[in-house]
């Protein structure tokens, strides 16, 4: 299992340490998706999380550094939730169909992370850019091993990436956070069928 972020000085080293952590960073998540970074609060993050102040401090230094510990942790988060629903699939094109139809799925049920992640542009802006580059650079080498296999056509894996993201993105926002009308197995369908057409294999020339 994933250790909850924390910064590097002050991963806890027990269970009971981890669980406290985790606690804190699921009470984090809630404040900051209600309320925005700014009016936010430490106690009233440790009230949600049911633990004593101090514990807070324990791990975080200001609620600028549990935030960003935060948007580390939901990056994480993300990542857990859709590999392995993508491990099993025969090829590259099921894979990112299934993945978009995972991230849906994660999206509805933690919708506060559109409002953490958008803040996070302002309040840190360093953890802003890591959490999106990093899943671009997953996306680019899962798409970089599947052109390698013959299982979609050449191209740039960067600017693909960049573009899966983004249609992943709004299609969590439109169909998972402002509204559940349409099931995220039919949204990933048609999501999957533009993907295909326009990654698949081309017959040459």
């Amino acid at each position: 299992m994933r250790e909850p972020a924390a910064p590097r000085d002050k991963v806890p080293k027990t269970a009971r340490g981890q669980k406290t952590l985790r606690q804190l960073l699921d009470a984090a998540a809630e404040e900051f998706g209600e309320k925005g970074f700014h009016e936010a609060s430490i106690s009233q993050i440790t009230q949600r999380a049911g633990v004593a102040i101090g514990s807070f401090y324990t791990y975080f230094d200001s609620k600028e550094e549990v935030f960003t510990a935060l948007v580390r942790d939901v990056s994480g988060q993300v990542r857990d939730y859709v590999a392995p629903r993508i491990a099993g699939e025969a090829n590259q094109l099921d894979a990112e169909r299934v993945g978009q139809q995972a991230f849906l799925e994660f999206a509805r049920r933690h919708k506060e992370i559109y409002r953490i992640i958008d803040e996070a542009e302002f309040v840190d802006p360093a953890i802003y850019r890591e959490h999106y580059t990093s899943t671009a650079r997953r996306i680019a080498a899962r798409l970089d091993a599947a052109q390698e296999r013959g299982e979609i056509s050449p191209g740039s894996s960067e600017i693909r990436a960049w573009a899966l993201m983004g249609m992943n993105v709004f299609l969590g926002l439109r169909f998972g956070v402002w509204g559940e009308d349409c099931d995220p197995a039919e949204v990933a369908r048609v999501g999957g069928d533009l993907i295909a057409r326009g990654m698949g294999p081309r017959d040459p020339a």
